[in-house]
């Protein structure tokens, strides 16, 4: 991996200098046996790395160490459906958890990913799989195949018992997502419904793990942040010069800002699980980088240069090239520091992206 010239970083696409190689053989297709089995490559502040596993982290944080945690629940969003005409059409639930208007026949409006061969019109019915098969309908189309879809029934208890796992496009499920891949596509503290994709740096904690942090006197709280479809979506040149990302709902509870005060306070490491859990806190930081309670829509977009104030440090999962979730990891360890890693990840055949391995930063 040769890092990007200064031109490059400066040029049209800021994104080019966060590229790297990757074999296709190195992207993970299922998790690993047990979710603590999972490598783990640590950037301690010293510099360097070294390489760990997960069930290590009761060895590698400290006394005092806060994790925070995010709860968000995946929702199984994709639904299957097929035109009057037999044509085979996806529906996929965008921000799913949150209120909609309600419509007179007890249905609601949802904004919606429709796929289809061909397109579909304004008017025109989707006829859900499932016994019975449930018709929705088009009501306006949007931009990159975004539309409002008219639901007759809440489209979340629809997905709950109908729709597929939202697995990325890079996981390769011909058949359809396995049996196992609702549960593993899930942290074990998972309790609020809304995301459509897993906050992943989280998959690789068990409630043993946690539990045996506790022991050690490294405790955890919790925030949601809703994981929305744009976490998969190349940001537009006009956001990235803006500064800001798709947004995504946060919720920052009150005890989770008691947490972080305390922590700080007592000079303790706040240790954000994964990029979600990081954007929020730093979304929320206020005097003292202890996040204030409340809840709203996050489109912060953090990049080399962003001065920290909540989080001192990050578990994440391997990021795809090209994206701002590289960029975040970046602005927090160095860019050149976190390409050479990746390429250290490379030459000993680290897993990648979401049921991949993990890094901390510290």
């Amino acid at each position: 991996m040769i890092p990007a010239s200064p031109d490059q970083r400066q040029g049209a696409d800021p994104l080019a200098a966060y590229d790297y190689h990757l074999p296709p053989g190195l992207i993970a297709q299922s998790p690993a046996r047990r979710r603590v089995a999972a490598r783990l490559l640590v950037l301690p502040p010293t510099g360097g790395w070294r390489h760990e596993k997960v069930a290590r982290l009761t060895k590698i944080l400290q006394p005092g160490d806060l994790l925070v945690l995010n709860q968000t629940r995946v929702v199984p969003a994709r639904l299957r459906g097929h035109k009057a005409s037999g044509g085979k059409v996806e529906v996929f639930l965008l921000n799913p958890a949150l209120p909609r208007e309600s419509l007179a026949h007890g249905g609601e409006l949802h904004q919606c990913l429709l796929r289809s061969r061909r397109p579909l019109r304004p008017g025109q019915d989707i006829f859900l799989d499932g016994e019975p098969e449930v018709p929705v309908r088009v009501r306006e189309k949007g931009a990159r195949g975004q539309a409002l879809v008219e639901f007759p029934v809440p489209a979340l208890s629809l997905a709950q018992q109908r729709g597929q796992t939202p697995l990325p496009p890079y996981i390769k499920r011909p058949q359809g997502p396995a049996p196992g891949d609702r549960e593993r596509y899930q942290t074990v503290y998972a309790a609020k419904p809304g995301a459509v994709a897993a906050p992943t740096a989280g998959l690789h904690l068990s409630r043993e793990l946690l539990a045996a942090l506790e022991r050690r006197g490294v405790g955890h709280t919790h925030l949601t942040l809703h994981v929305g479809y744009g976490t998969f979506a190349e940001p537009s040149p006009q956001d990235l010069a803006a500064g800001r990302l798709h947004p995504e709902w946060v919720e920052m509870p009150a005890q989770t800002s008691r947490a972080v005060a305390e922590t700080k306070a007592a000079g303790g490491r706040v240790i954000a699980v994964g990029t979600t859990s990081l954007r929020a806190l730093e979304w929320r930081a206020g005097p003292g980088g202890v996040p204030q309670a409340g809840k709203g829509w996050c489109d912060l977009l953090i990049a080399p240069g962003h001065r920290f104030k909540a989080a001192d440090g990050l578990l994440t999962n391997f990021h795809l090239p090209r994206t701002t979730l590289l960029m975040l990891v970046a602005a927090l360890a160095g860019r050149g520091r976190v390409l050479e890693a990746y390429a250290e990840a490379v030459r000993q055949k680290y897993r990648f992206y979401s049921f991949g391995d993990a890094m901390l930063i510290l």
